[in-house]
């Protein structure tokens, strides 16, 4: 079977992708190892994503955003980073932009199944689930894919979206740069006694990290980032426990906290290919980078780079120029390299910095939130890049 362009990996980037590149009447084929039931109604994994201005904007343009449940879509208007147990914080407000939020909290699966269905019934895009590919090689005339099945596809390229350990990254001999902080992230949903106002909150304890992030009515998404081997007590401390544990971490500032549901635990791994292209080959989402969560740029960062790849795909053929060169793909590259290094080198710094128990470290943790709060370009630079408003 013979398709324009092959996408290996159905997460939310990759779905997302394929509805920007049916739009320009490419035959596209989606390989994934889920199932069509998991893909069109995504079980919960505890999380939650925090969208740009920028991100809703390019899911309304794919038709996305209009399918998700707009109960379930909270709004931040606030955002506070803490610095150990000091009352003093970072903050910024909405207030100090020109909209009325900062950013907008979905849950995971949300987007993951009105990415999917908005590619379900598109007579130019094909969705082979259940299915792994095995291999696949390149030439000068076009690719060629061999699935677990034994059946070959061919295409003329490949789009890579199998996540921050892609296999396919590793099969084209693109070298990457990959941190395992030694961590691991344990998600959860939880009920308060006291309304959040819509304010996400940062907490940089010594030896972990407390995100407390708004959801609709009074929900909020737990986030604890935690030395791996500390993990597994977490884990399996009982409910009235762990309840306790996270209002008292919390100072009490949203009264009572109740655990619903599971808690979530995920190993924490960052990312940085070292270039996304190849001749007839290119790299989006987590398989290009992959990020800390700390500044919730991951999906932002990988929306953005496919967004970009669309248009400069749009923009080859208008002038009939093969878009899969290595040339055209180049600009991709450049493009969003310029964007990733720094948010991914920066946020590396940053945690780094604010998981240290040096004297040093501790002292520039304060003079980094002072600086930040009073320094209106910082504030505004910080801020451009947390909510995209621009």
């Amino acid at each position: 079977m013979k398709y324009d362009i092959i996408i290996i990996g159905s997460g939310p980037v990759g779905l997302s992708l394929a509805k920007a590149l049916s739009l320009l009447d490419l035959r596209i084929c989606i390989v994934d190892q889920q199932s069509e039931a998991i893909l069109s109604s995504p079980l919960d994994d505890g999380r939650e994503v925090a969208i740009t201005h920028l991100s809703k904007k390019i899911l309304s343009e794919l038709g996305s955003w209009q399918l998700i449940d707009e109960e379930s879509i909270a709004l931040i208007k606030e955002a506070k980073v803490l610095n150990g147990l000091s009352p003093y914080s970072l903050h910024f407000s909405h207030q100090e932009t020109d909209q009325s939020t900062l950013g907008h909290l979905i849950p995971n699966r949300l987007i993951k199944a009105a990415a999917y269905k908005v590619i379900q019934n598109l007579e130019n895009i094909h969705c082979m689930t259940e299915t792994k590919v095995k291999e696949f090689s390149i030439n000068d005339t076009g690719t060629l894919v061999t699935l677990d099945s034994g059946e070959t596809i061919d295409s003329d390229m490949i789009i890579a979206a199998d996540g921050r350990l892609s296999g396919s990254r590793r099969q084209m001999g693109i070298p990457a740069e990959v941190k395992d902080f030694g961590k691991t992230v344990i998600v959860c949903k939880m009920k308060h006694e006291k309304p959040h106002n819509n304010t996400a909150y940062e907490c940089f304890h010594y030896g972990r990290t407390l995100a407390v992030l708004p959801m609709a009515g009074n929900y909020c998404s737990v986030v604890i980032t935690i030395s791996s081997d500390k993990a597994t007590e977490i884990m399996k401390m009982t409910d009235e426990n762990f309840n306790q544990d996270i209002q008292n971490r919390f100072n009490n500032r949203l009264g009572d906290m109740t655990v619903c549901g599971e808690k979530f635990s995920y190993p924490l791994y960052a990312s940085h290919a070292d270039y996304f292209h190849s001749e007839r080959f290119v790299l989006v989402g987590d398989a290009a980078v992959g990020m800390h969560p700390v500044t919730a740029h991951g999906f932002n960062l990988g929306l953005r780079g496919s967004y970009n790849l669309a248009n400069i795909i749009r923009t080859a053929l208008d002038k009939n120029t093969p878009y899969y060169s290595k040339d055209v793909l180049k600009e991709y590259n450049q493009k969003h390299q310029l964007i990733t290094r720094p948010l991914y080198y920066g946020t590396n710094v940053l945690v780094d910095l604010y998981n240290s128990d040096r004297v040093t470290a501790k002292l520039l943790r304060r003079l980094a939130l002072r600086f930040g709060n009073n320094f209106w370009p910082v504030k505004k630079l910080i801020m451009d890049q947390l909510t995209e408003t621009h």
